[in-house]
């Protein structure tokens, strides 16, 4: 399964406003295995960025003055993406830009180039409901290290975002076994059925379970004697 990472960064919030993309960054994932095969392009948007978006992404206007423009890097952008599923942090904004420098082109919608799109912010919610889904909230509580993302960088936060993803579900493939690998194709895979396996049944002994009430004896007094298992005995 080939997947795509990807993230931009603009001149400002909005696309109908006349923001515009400055910087893509995509990162290629196969069976949940990074290839090394990324796109990272810088473009010339034909305006300034906003002052508090250069807060953001550091990118000055002058450095991006010899820069190609959306429209030259179009072809390549979406032979890259077809047919894949292309997942990134806070999808609305991201194909909203996209979708509007294709029809400057008089293109069609990225829906149209590419398998799917996912949102991993959507994915983040569901799975930490409440709680800060951002991603460098979200590489802090999954153990990713970001301690290089003083600023935002597009390819840096796709590939920052493909090692939160693979976070977040790693526990799709607890049962996956490797049994080769190539390089044109990936990695195969083959799934254990462990039904068929009988597991014993160890129960605890005399010391062990002494031991375990001397925890719960601990909690009762941290609590104040107010721990559920025993409201509820």
């Amino acid at each position: 399964m080939r997947q795509i990472f990807l993230d931009t960064e603009t001149t400002g919030l909005s696309a109908d406003s006349g923001d515009r993309i400055i910087e893509i960054g995509c990162v290629e994932l196969i069976n949940r295995k990074l290839t090394g095969n990324n796109k990272h392009f810088y473009l010339n948007p034909g305006r300034d960025s906003h002052e508090e978006a250069l807060k953001v992404h550091g990118i000055s206007n002058e450095f991006l003055k010899d820069k190609p423009g959306f429209e030259a890097v179009a072809d390549d952008l979406l032979e890259y993406l077809k047919d894949t599923e292309v997942l990134i942090h806070n999808a609305a904004f991201d194909v909203g830009f996209l979708n509007n420098e294709l029809a400057l082109m008089g293109r069609p919608l990225l829906k149209e180039f590419v398998a799917s799109v996912t949102d991993t912010l959507a994915m983040a919610k569901e799975l930490f409901p409440g709680k800060r889904n951002s991603l460098d909230a979200l590489c802090t509580r999954l153990g990713v290290d970001n301690s290089g993302r003083t600023l935002h960088g597009a390819l840096l936060d796709a590939e920052l975002l493909a090692d939160v993803y693979i976070n977040l579900t790693r526990g799709q493939d607890a049962l996956l076994i490797d049994v080769g690998s190539d390089q044109n194709t990936g990695r195969q895979v083959v799934s254990i059925d462990l039904r068929a396996i009988e597991l014993p049944v160890l129960t605890a002994d005399m010391h062990e379970l002494a031991a375990h009430e001397e925890v719960l004896k601990q909690l009762d007094k941290a609590s104040g004697d107010n721990t559920v298992w025993r409201l509820t005995a």
